[in-house]
Parts: C-alpha cells; structure tokens; sequence
C-alpha cells in the first residue's frame, strides 16, 4: 500500500471515529466532498497546509513529525538466550482500573503495567476527580465524592476503547453524562451495540449522538442480560453495572478469558458474590455500596507469554519466559507442539492473586513444520486466544508447508499480517480475514512502518528479529500501548534492538 493510501486510510478512520460524514468534514476543510472522497481513497497528494488543517478539524497529528516519533533500529538474525519475566496484563488492569471507580474506598492494585494504555485511561479517570497515585509499580486509586464529569479529558478518552467501560461503574454515581465514541486499534469495525443492549437491560438509556454517547441511568434493577455478542470488555461492562445493583444479576454468553476472570476475583474480593466464574454464565448478587480499603494484584499477560513464545520459535531460540498464565496458553502450546516447537515447563506456582495457575517454559531450538488445519481463534477461553492468532503468522512463515490462518474476528488485522512480506515473507490474502503462509522463509531485513494495531505492530518486530541486516521499525507508539519498555526487555536476551527518535 503506497504512503498516501495509508494516510487516507487513517483519515478515513479517524472521520469515522469523530462520526463525520465526508461532507461535513469537506466543510471544515473547505473544500468539496469528491476531493475528501479521494484524498480517502489515495487519489490526491496532500500537502503539507492540507495535512495540518485535517489534523486540526480531527484532532489528531496525521504525520508524526521528525523530533516526535520513536523508532526501533533492529540487527536481526541472531539466536536469543536467558530469562524473561511476563509483565501483568494490560487488558486485565485497564478493566480493574474501571472497576475501582465502584469502591468509595481506597484501592490499592498492585503490579500495574506502565503502558501507554494505561496511562491514557488514568487521564481520563483523574479528570473526572479521581486521586491516583504511583508507590513504585503499585497504583492507589481515591474516589472523588462526586465525579466531575464535565472536567473529562476528550483527547485522552478518544485514544482508548477501554473508556467505553467506564459506562458500567459510572451509572451508580452519575445519573446523566456523555462519553467519547471508543478508539483504540483500527481493527475495522468493532460494534459498540452488545454494551449498549447489555446496560439497557438493566434500566441504562444509551443514545449515540455525532461523536459521543449519550447516558442516562434511570431505575436500575437486576436482569437476566443475554449478551448480543461474547465479548470481553462488554461482559467486564456487565459485571461492573451489576455489581452495585441489589438482586441477582445474570449475564449469559459471558466471555471467560483472562481478563473477565480477573474482573470476577476482584469484585468477590470486594464483597460481590459471583457464581460461574471461568463459564459462559455469570450471576452476580449485586451490593448496595462498596465501601471497602482493598489490595489485588493484576494478573500477568498470556498474551505477553506468547509473543515470547513466538519470539523463540521464530529465532530458533532456547530462553526460559518466567510466569506464563499456563491455563491461557495451552491450546497455543499445542498447537506449536504439533509443529514441532520443542519446550518444557519447569516450575507451576500461583500469581499474587492467589488464583492465576503461572509456570516457566523452558524453550529449545526447533524445527518447525506447518499444520494441515487452519489456525484460528475461538471468544472466551475456549480457543485459541484472539489475541494471540497474529503471533503465529511468523511462526508459519518458519514453518515448512503451507498455513491457512483465518483471523475471523476483524475485518482489518488479516491485512497488516501482510507488511511481513517486506521482511520477505510468503504470505497472500483470500481475503479480508484469510492468508495463506508459505514457508520455510529465510527473512531479510527491511524498513516497515508501525501499523496502528498493537499485535500486528509486534509481529514486524517479532520477525525483524529473526531477519538478516538492519532492519527500521517506524512510529513504534503502537507497541508502547501495549507494552512496557519492550526494547530493553528484549535487549537482556541477548537482542541488538536500540531506540531511535526523530529520524
């Protein structure tokens, strides 16, 4: 895709999500709606006035200037050795950060991820009145009396999905209020309706007005919510709004991935009774008030666990990655173990939740051969992770034979899984959620662009090194979303990766 295709791309994402028409983006611009239609389609050059008038109207810088963006110079080719620790999960503490707002009292999470997602959604809970505090990497959270509501930080909110959460706690303070239309990775669309129906259940009025919602609490009660999709951050929305409604509140279709089980720990260790926790039904006997002094520890990331995973595959790697959330990742391990993936778990103890199953897997050097199965994901637990697909496109790409991976879920990540070619990948798209990957391939180095999806961003990176030569990263903020210090993590296994701003 040419560079001014890929600028109308995330022109045409960006109107999306501040719910303009061409149109009425052609009139802030003044300009004419045909040449809005084809500056989004690739058709016109922009000039440099043109670029900084849409990113004013849009409220988003278009082209990272040189001084501002971050890059990542990588020497590829080499095997890695040593120990590395999975870091908690960003996904499960950015649904605790939301549900500490339903706590009058102070909350301490413990091992908090210093992630540029977490970061974004502590912007928008300290402008609301919230109190937080950093004690190394522990986070204290202190309830305003009153949440100002009207003090919300927009440009923060708009960069996070996870602030479509915050519905769930806020409607047992806030009985009127508005919330940005959701961001996050362009992943093509990614409907909003199951949160919108799931809190309606429960007596929440939502209208969707230009770029915002509109919330309206009226008379809360307990329901029984079928979710109109299995999703996680919609049942994490579901628990929360029944966690301080009295009565019993069932959610079926309920996701059971990590994230929501952690949710689940948490609000039974603030009193809230919660029955089919890791299933597909949740009940939950809502409470009149919490109003408790807690510490909860985040959970770590298999999602992290498995980058590293496909990290050693993809290099050819021995390396021990220390407490991997092991429930989470058996169908992956596997699978990698029908490729021929060669590992062994050294020790099993439990997570600082007192819940979480962890172990050390102890990798070893491997020859990889394609599965005659298409690899996919499967929602809740009960598959392999949709997060975690990405992450074996470059172990295909090693593995010899051929892999179909059909990436169902979004209608955009299928086509990032493609920027692997310019590292010399044999990868070709069926169409928007399929590829098919041909390997063994002998990758090369190359200069790539970030897409702005975090685990697509990480793949490139992933195979870049295991490429031969130098290889340039550009505008790495994708992976700082997702990722904490990720460039010096990899550089104490041995990895030759050095950081480069502006240029």
């Amino acid at each position: 895709m040419s560079e001014t295709k890929k600028i109308g791309q995330f022109i045409s994402e960006l109107r999306q999500e501040r719910g303009l028409t061409q149109g009425e983006l052609a009139q802030a611009l003044k300009t004419t709606q045909s040449a809005v239609a084809r500056m989004e389609k690739g058709q016109q050059n922009f000039s440099t006035e043109m670029l900084s008038k849409i990113s004013k109207v849009l409220n988003k810088e278009i082209i990272t200037l040189a001084g501002q963006s971050v890059n990542f110079k990588v020497e590829g080719g080499h095997k890695l050795k040593g120990r590395i620790v999975t870091n908690t999960s960003k996904n499960a503490a950015l649904g605790l950060l939301c549900a500490s707002l339903l706590n009058r009292g102070v909350t301490t999470l413990k091992n908090v991820p210093k992630i540029e997602e977490v970061f974004r959604i502590l912007e928008v809970i300290n402008s609301i009145g919230v109190k937080t505090e950093w004690k190394n990497s522990d986070l204290v959270i202190v309830p305003p009396k009153k949440f100002s509501i009207e003090g919300l930080n927009y440009e923060a909110a708009i960069k996070t999905r996870s602030v479509i959460m915050l519905m769930g706690p806020l409607i047992h303070f806030v009985k009127k209020f508005s919330l940005p239309f959701a961001g996050g990775c362009k992943l093509g669309e990614r409907t909003v309706a199951p949160h919108l129906f799931a809190l309606e259940s429960l007596g929440v009025e939502i209208k969707t007005v230009h770029d915002h919602y509109d919330v309206e609490a009226k008379k809360l009660k307990p329901a029984e919510i079928v979710l109109y999709e299995m999703g996680d951050t919609v049942t994490e929305n579901a628990l929360m709004a029944a966690a301080l409604v009295p009565g019993k509140t069932t959610i079926k279709y309920a996701s059971a991935n990590y994230m929501v089980q952690d949710m689940c720990l948490f609000l039974e260790h603030m009193g809230v009774k919660i029955e089919g926790v890791g299933t597909t039904t949740l009940m939950v006997w809502g409470k009149e008030k919490i109003d408790e002094d807690v510490e909860f520890s985040v959970m770590e990331d298999p999602i992290e666990s498995m980058m590293f995973l496909s990290l050693a595959a993809v290099t050819n790697s021995s390396i021990v990655i220390e407490r991997c959330p092991i429930d989470f990742l058996e169908l992956e391990l596997y699978k990698m173990r029908k490729m021929g993936f060669k590992y062994k778990i050294i020790k099993s103890y439990k997570s600082g939740n007192a819940h979480t199953n962890l172990a050390d897997i102890q990798t070893f050097e491997s020859s990889l051969v394609a599965l005659g199965e298409k690899i996919h994901p499967l929602p809740s637990n009960s598959g392999i992770n949709i997060d975690n697909l990405p992450f074996f496109v470059p172990i295909a790409a090693k593995a010899k034979g051929k892999t179909l991976i059909h990436d169902w879920v979004y209608e955009n990540r299928a086509i990032y899984y493609l920027e692997l070619n310019k590292l010399r990948a044999n990868i070709s798209l069926a169409d928007a959620h399929r590829v098919y990957v041909e390997g063994p391939t002998k990758f090369k180095a190359a200069e790539v662009i970030c897409p702005p999806a975090l685990r697509p961003a990480v793949i490139i990176l992933i195979t870049m090194l295991a490429a031969e030569g130098t290889s340039i990263l550009r505008n790495v903020y994708s992976i700082a979303r997702g990722y904490e210090d990720l460039a010096s993590r990899l550089k104490s296994l041995g990895a030759k990766i050095e950081v480069l701003k502006g240029i």
